[in-house]
């Protein structure tokens, strides 16, 4: 089930979801808008290794708005700060954002409960397309869960992605065992 408006209300009032900041006209009747964050990032190298700390290139969008390239991965970040507690939090682009060409994500759409940061978003265009800070990006939903959590993701000894941060966090894949 997906929350409705009111019940993700109802949830931020009980301390089971936090979104930072909170804007009322934000609330859609089932999801949550987010705005894209002030930067973006690149990779340094061209050719990505699975099992290497592939670094990032940050930069900051300025107010002109910055150009998104086909056939280049660029990593960008929402700027609110979300806590999921008790739900499971997905991303998806808004309509408006797809009908420009440009995905927010390629793989990593859905969340754990328990997880608290903002959003990376691997972000691709289809066509040259100027994208600007605090243009909304995407919509959180909030699904309910079914049965008792002993894994919480902010918690959890292995989490890669805890440290709070208002910047794009890069690829962690290194950190597995394969």
């Amino acid at each position: 089930m997906i929350l409705s408006d009111k019940q993700i209300l109802k949830e931020i009032e009980n301390n089971n979801i936090l979104i930072e900041p909170f804007d009322p006209k934000c609330l859609g009747t089932n999801s949550y808008d987010v705005h894209l964050g002030k930067y973006l990032a690149v990779y340094k190298d061209e050719v990505l290794d699975a099992k290497m700390h592939n670094e990032i290139e940050v930069f900051e969008i300025p107010e002109e708005g910055y150009v998104l390239h086909p056939n280049k991965l660029y990593l960008g970040v929402t700027k609110e700060y979300t806590e999921t507690l008790a739900h499971v939090p997905f991303l998806e682009g808004k309509s408006s954002v797809g009908r420009l060409g440009i995905d927010i994500h390629a793989t990593a759409g859905k969340g754990d409960v328990g997880f608290c940061n903002t959003w990376t978003l691997e972000i691709s265009a289809t066509q040259p397309v100027r994208i600007y800070c605090n243009m909304p990006i995407g919509q959180l939903i909030y699904f309910k869960v079914d049965g008792e959590i002993n894994n919480y993701y902010n918690i959890k000894g292995s989490a890669k992605y805890n440290t709070r941060t208002v910047k794009p966090v890069e690829s962690m894949m290194w950190k597995n065992k394969f």
